[in-house]
């Protein structure tokens, strides 16, 4: 049976405690393994932190809108901007030796190590970042 949740979040750093516990509710909801939850949630708040600081640019007139469907199979949370976008080709691998003190990247790389897919959309208004969370 599938389950579907939103929210919707000002650009304010000061969001992610919030969106954190929303997202610990949702895993508890649907009975993801408990050895999950820390990488699920540590996932989607890299993401949810791209989309505030570097996306909307911590605007705090803009939003991010957040959808989590979840079925059986999979948990799928998708984390939209009204930024303007990025290449994430651009985005120095942070495991590369010149880049190993740098700050930039590391969020990627986790979401990469966390989630089961990542993905970016260029909306035209914004960015939607689409994480896949395996359940089983």
């Amino acid at each position: 049976m599938e389950k579907r949740y939103t929210k919707e979040v000002k650009s304010d750093p000061d969001v992610l405690v919030d969106v954190e516990k929303f997202m610990l509710k949702i895993a508890k909801e649907i009975n993801m393994d408990t050895e999950k939850h820390n990488n699920f949630i540590l996932a989607v708040s890299e993401a949810l932190a791209n989309s505030i600081i570097h996306g909307n640019k911590c605007d705090t007139n803009k939003k991010v809108f957040i959808e989590v469907v979840a079925d059986d199979k999979n948990i799928v949370v998708r984390l939209r901007d009204q930024g303007d976008g990025f290449n994430v080709d651009c985005i120095p691998d942070p495991t590369e030796p010149d880049n190993i003190l740098k700050d930039t990247g590391r969020g990627i790389h986790i979401m990469k190590a966390f989630a089961d897919s990542l993905e970016y959309l260029n909306t035209g208004n914004g960015t939607e970042t689409k994480l896949v969370f395996s359940l089983n």
